[in-house]
């Protein structure tokens, strides 16, 4: 057996990429990365009912946005049937399995017992040791394990520690259904032992799966991976992160304006620690990421402190870079801002120039896009009630005096520009935030922006002037 490590993410294509389930994507993928190994990608879409090609094409296109590349061909659990059903005939064979010809109608009746006596339900192993002799010839049967009924299962768990089970309280599970379907149990064991996957990673939602899982193993004669379970992500409130607190989809996340580099800084800090360190470039999670510093407690969802944390991600980020990602993210936006869906070349360079001012500003890229309306917007300008309160008889007077100041300017850039401004105040004796501001509301509609000279700048001359022009007049 080869001692490369190999890791995998398994989720099931019934919805969105949960934003639980691209914590445990992004522990195996670093946790394969840091040993210098790989992450295979299985869709496990065995409910032909709930399983969507839609679904699938977010897990993969959420994946792709978050940078966590998949290694080899994504595998799907339901077109290995065939190989789910060649292991339960040789557990068959082995002695390891049997067929249950128990009817509904007993299975509720075991249930019932149970309940009446206060136990967990737990089928009663009635066909375990029958002859087939006995069998009805109406009732499909379905395959179960012969599990150990003596001792304990033991596992060592990465994060939850040394986890046991009674075996007399793990009954005998379903392998194969009536109908010849495998079970999500069985193809999740046949599947780890054919891909080869060293660690498995998953959310401590599938603990009690574990032992089951052992027992599968144990029984075809297979080496148990090493296995790690990951407590869940909570709300704020302290329960488990549900739709009523708010985003859940990776997509949600991308259409609220995150970049995908500080939510995968913000989810790898869920449940994970390195001292007080807060921020990781990726090289340096693949470096530091170790399963001994997942912590055993659920970890809470902080919606405050992840956007704190884009905000630090858009303020360090590559003007070029954020320009693009504006653009790709559009389309994503829930709600469409008034922009065009594609920046001309012109636009780009604008917003290019610009985005100095306006990251300082933003801790998400929909409030970089909602700050950065005015270049877009068409004139006569639309003016905020700020921005109309600070345009008052005097505002439009000064605006009026300095009209043919920057006509004048021989240079279109903020500094000389700026000069221009301070002059003036210097000349009338007004304050110059008496002229800054009515000028910040004549050239964006609002009452905040970037800096009011860059703004100019970045506007244009024929732009700028149109627009202080229109004010000038009341237009």
């Amino acid at each position: 057996m080869s001692d490369e490590v190999v890791t995998r993410f398994a989720p099931s294509p019934t919805g969105f990429l949960h934003i639980g389930g691209a914590r445990t994507a992004l522990f195996n993928w670093l946790f394969a990365r840091h040993a210098g190994g790989r992450m295979l990608l299985r869709i496990e879409d065995t409910d032909r009912e709930r399983s969507t090609d839609a679904a699938i094409a977010a897990i993969l296109d959420g994946l792709s946005w978050l940078g966590l590349q998949w290694d080899g061909d994504v595998i799907y659990q339901f077109q290995r049937a065939e190989r789910h059903r060649e292991v339960v005939y040789s557990l068959l064979e082995k002695g390891h399995a049997y067929h249950c010809y128990a009817t509904p109608q007993e299975l509720e009746e075991m249930r019932e017992l149970a309940r009446k006596e206060g136990r967990p339900p737990r089928y009663d192993g009635r066909w375990r040791d029958r002859p087939a002799s006995e069998a009805p010839s109406d009732v499909k049967p379905v395959v179960r394990l012969k599990a150990p009924r003596d001792g304990e299962t033991v596992l060592d768990d990465k994060v939850q520690g040394r986890v046991t089970w009674a075996n007399k309280d793990l009954d005998d599970l379903v392998l194969l259904r009536s109908d010849g379907t495998p079970t999500y149990m069985l193809a999740v064991v046949v599947d780890d032992h054919d891909m080869g996957v060293t660690q498995i990673i998953r959310g401590d939602d599938h603990l009690t799966n574990a032992a089951r899982q052992m027992q599968i193993y144990q029984a075809l004669g297979w080496q148990v991976p090493s296995m790690a379970h990951i407590p869940l992500i909570h709300g704020a409130d302290g329960a488990k992160l549900s739709k009523r607190h708010g985003a859940l989809g990776v997509d949600a996340y991308r259409g609220m304006g995150y970049l995908p580099e500080a939510l995968r800084n913000y989810l790898v800090r869920l449940g994970w620690s390195q001292g007080d360190k807060e921020f990781f470039s990726t090289e340096e999670m693949i470096a530091a990421f170790d399963l001994a510093n997942v912590g055993r407690s659920p970890a809470r969802f902080d919606f405050a402190k992840l956007e704190n944390m884009n905000g630090h991600y858009l303020r360090h980020a590559d003007d070029a870079y954020l320009v693009e990602t504006l653009t790709a993210t559009l389309p994503h936006l829930p709600n469409k801002p008034v922009l065009p869906l594609e920046f001309t070349p012109e636009r780009k360079a604008q917003l290019l120039a610009a985005m100095p001012g306006l990251k300082e500003r933003a801790k998400t890229l929909v409030e970089l896009l909602d700050g950065a309306q005015f270049l877009f917007a068409k004139r006569p300008l639309m003016l905020d009630a700020k921005a109309q309160a600070l345009l008052d008889d005097k505002a439009r007077e000064h605006i009026g005096a300095l009209l043919p100041l920057f006509t004048a300017c021989a240079e279109w850039k903020a500094e000389p520009l700026e000069a221009i401004v301070r002059g003036y105040v210097a000349e009338t004796g007004v304050k110059l935030g008496q002229v800054a501001q009515p000028l910040r509301a004549a050239l964006t509609g609002r009452a905040t922006s970037p800096g009011i000279f860059d703004v100019l700048e970045v506007l244009g001359r024929e732009e700028g002037l149109g627009r202080l022009l229109d004010q000038a007049s009341g237009a």
